[in-house]
């Protein structure tokens, strides 16, 4: 029985996968050694396929590739700032009735 390795990086799966791909061995049978060595859980079956796909297609690099898209502008000075905005907002102007208005006039978030 194998050793469990636990934790393991994806770019070390990764780099197995492309070891055990160079030596024509089968995306099935590496994903069973995957299993074997890093539980079954560290890398599904379809996946170990795209890597294999990849890795033929002519791709060297293990590592994820930059994605695109916003990065989060959200932090915890922004936090704090709506944070204390919302103490010393007046709810009145959220009121979709603006009659109800004078019953939350002493009413602040």
């Amino acid at each position: 029985m194998f050793k469990t390795i636990e934790g393991a990086a994806d770019c070390e799966i990764r780099s197995v996968i492309r070891v055990l791909n160079a030596r024509n061995v089968l995306p099935s049978e590496i994903h069973h050694q995957i299993c074997q060595v890093y539980g079954d859980n560290a890398m599904g079956d379809g996946m170990v396929r795209k890597w294999v796909r990849m890795f033929n297609e002519g791709r060297e690099n293990l590592h994820d590739e930059a994605r695109s898209g916003r990065p989060s502008l959200v932090n915890d000075d922004l936090v704090r700032k709506v944070n204390e905005e919302c103490v010393t907002t007046d709810v009145s102007q959220f009121l979709i009735c603006p009659a109800l208005s004078s019953d939350f006039k002493d009413f602040t978030l």
